[in-house]
């Protein structure tokens, strides 16, 4: 049986407020994602932000055949316990040559265990969707990307980019925003797969997210007013409910790469099969 390694992020009070706002808890959701993809997956859920991780009975590390790091409200420079703890664990998992992928947070836990750096992002805050997201001529033939456009648009929520990358490391994909993907190559052998955005959320997860940071939004003057939000949000569930609606996909400017999933899910796809079920 594949087994899979999911690394929760988040904070218990994070995680609880999105569930609230009508989203999926960030350990559960990813998991589901992937047990959707190869059902038959059997995935592992810790929680480092909260505790120093325990595994069940009888697992350890070098059990697993592949970790993802979801997202998370952390920020990597902090350097908090909750932080230290993840950063810890990457790097146990890089050391463990297990395969390993990062969603957002995930790229920047990544990126800092293996030597690089994390900034707040000085363009802003990147919401909603992640525009003009272009592969680099390396990530024009790398496996994460087999089957999506060279452009595409992405779910995002971020205001931290990865600022350097460490050694032996490749950029895949980058925006006006800045790095979108990378690959790092580790030690002993083993690889780390990274992106800057959520190919795991659907479009509704977005919309919580909008409810979520409803006063962030309204701050920053990405949305009116509340009223705004609300249509919004409304709208993102609608777009998941009915990939297929020409009319929200036009308003919102998106693509193949949000609406199929078999395009939206590919640097996923192409993970499970090409580094864990290989």
């Amino acid at each position: 049986m594949t087994r899979i390694l999911v690394i929760d992020g988040n904070e218990k009070a994070t995680r609880d407020k999105h569930v609230s706002a009508g989203g999926t808890s960030s350990g559960e959701g990813y998991a589901a994602t992937l047990q959707r993809l190869k059902p038959g997956i059997e995935c592992d859920i810790v929680r480092p932000a909260d505790e120093v991780p325990k595994f069940p009975e009888g697992m350890a590390l070098e059990n697993y055949h592949g970790a993802v790091i979801t997202g998370s409200a952390l920020n990597i420079y902090s350097r908090e316990a909750s932080v230290e703890r993840q950063i810890d664990l990457a790097k146990a998992v890089f050391a463990a040559g297990v395969p390993c992928f990062g969603s957002c947070w995930g790229l920047q836990v990544g990126v800092t265990a293996a030597g690089g750096s994390v900034v707040r992002n000085p363009r802003g805050r990147e919401f909603g969707f992640g525009r003009r997201i272009t592969l680099t001529h390396a990530g024009r033939d790398h496996a994460m990307f087999a089957g999506k456009p060279e452009v595409f648009e992405a779910c995002t929520v971020h205001v931290d980019t990865v600022e350097s990358l460490p050694a032996n490391a490749t950029a895949l994909a980058h925006n006006d925003m800045g790095l979108q993907a990378a690959e790092l190559r580790l030690k002993g052998g083993g690889s780390f797969w990274g992106v800057q955005y959520h190919p795991e959320y659907s479009c509704a997860e977005i919309a919580a997210m909008a409810r979520r940071y409803a006063d962030v939004l309204i701050r920053d003057g990405l949305v009116k007013d509340r009223a705004e939000l609300d249509a919004l949000s409304a709208d993102l569930t609608a777009l998941t409910e009915n990939p297929g609606d020409a009319r929200l996909a036009w308003r919102f400017g998106v693509g193949a790469a949000i609406t199929d999933p078999l395009i939206k899910l590919a640097e996923l796809r192409n993970w499970l099969e090409r580094q864990v079920l290989k």
